[in-house]
């Protein structure tokens, strides 16, 4: 029982059945901890002592950067936190050694307003001009994913996964399953934007029923993640926009847009599914544009005389 295997399998059981924690946090503790027990090449719990933790940390920092080193280490905490809680071990390791990270502040990359215009322009011009019904339809469906991500700031994941009955277009509100199965619901505050969903739940209606899922193709299967990120590919290029795009900056300048419009930043916290307030701070680094509007009206050198 004392073997690391043999204990990585039990937390895993644990974190699945009591824990309650969803497929995809599982499948990322797998990997952290498969990897971590491979690397120090030691099987039993009892021989891994500070020494052997600070010489993964090491190997750690070499291959990876910060921030995936954080979470890497966070995997293998939980782990012998679980160990310690089982009595498995009576002195944990890792409160014999400490652990400091420098992380870069990587801004959020967000998406120009004007930009977000030309790209559904584009789609709703591709649409227009589609030579099958095939092509039309495909156009309408791309133009609602489009316009969803950004109504609503949800993740890509929360799209693929989004099931008719959590859309309610004459309520005109979306409920989001996130992360760790939270529930957040959001209005769709626009109703050129209503107005496309409606439309192509009526033209998709029949493979919607069939798959449950509200973004189908036409064979009745979920749209992947994949899929979007080669649609959003196909328009930027089709409109001439040479920035690359991806699904997430779509939420990134929601939020971004939202906190320049002086919403308070607890309410939009709240309608992108943060657990903490501290994730959502990145935002207030940029918001470059109410930056500059508060600069150059509330600052007192506006009024000197000289």
């Amino acid at each position: 029982m004392d073997t690391l295997q043999m204990q990585q399998q039990n937390y895993l059981k644990y974190c699945e059945f009591q824990k309650r924690l969803d497929n995809k946090t599982i499948k990322a503790y797998r990997i952290d901890l498969t990897q971590f027990a491979n690397q120090i090449g030691v099987e039993k719990v009892s021989l891994v002592t500070p020494s052997v933790l600070e010489t993964y940390i090491m190997w750690l920092h070499q291959m990876y950067k910060a921030k995936t080193v954080k979470r890497k280490l966070a995997s293998v905490k939980s782990f012998f936190h679980y160990l310690e809680y089982k009595d498995v071990i009576s002195n944990n390791p890792f409160n014999k050694i400490q652990i400091k990270f420098r992380e870069p502040v990587i801004l959020p990359k967000t998406i120009p307003l004007h930009t977000i215009e030309l790209l559904l322009k584009t789609i709703y011009q591709q649409r227009k001009q589609a030579h099958t019904i095939f092509q039309r339809e495909n156009a309408l469906r791309d133009a609602a994913m489009i316009e969803l991500l950004f109504a609503t700031g949800m993740r890509i994941s929360e799209l693929c996964s989004l099931q008719t009955q959590a859309v309610n277009l004459e309520e005109q509100t979306v409920l989001i399953y996130g992360k760790g199965s939270k529930e957040r619901r959001i209005q769709i505050g626009n109703e050129a934007v209503v107005r496309v969903l409606r439309e192509y739940e009526q033209t998709f209606c029949s493979q919607i029923q069939d798959s449950h899922y509200f973004f189908v193709n036409h064979n009745g299967t979920p749209v992947s993640d994949q899929a979007i990120r080669r649609m959003i590919n196909k328009y930027t290029s089709l409109a001439a926009i040479e920035q690359h795009i991806t699904p997430h900056m779509f939420r990134h300048t929601f939020a971004t847009s939202l906190l320049e419009a002086d919403v308070d930043i607890r309410y939009i916290q709240e309608m992108l599914g943060h657990s903490s307030i501290n994730v959502t701070e990145i935002y207030t680094h940029v918001a470059m544009a109410k930056q500059r509007d508060i600069l150059t009206t509330k600052h007192p050198r506006k009024d000197f005389c000289l």
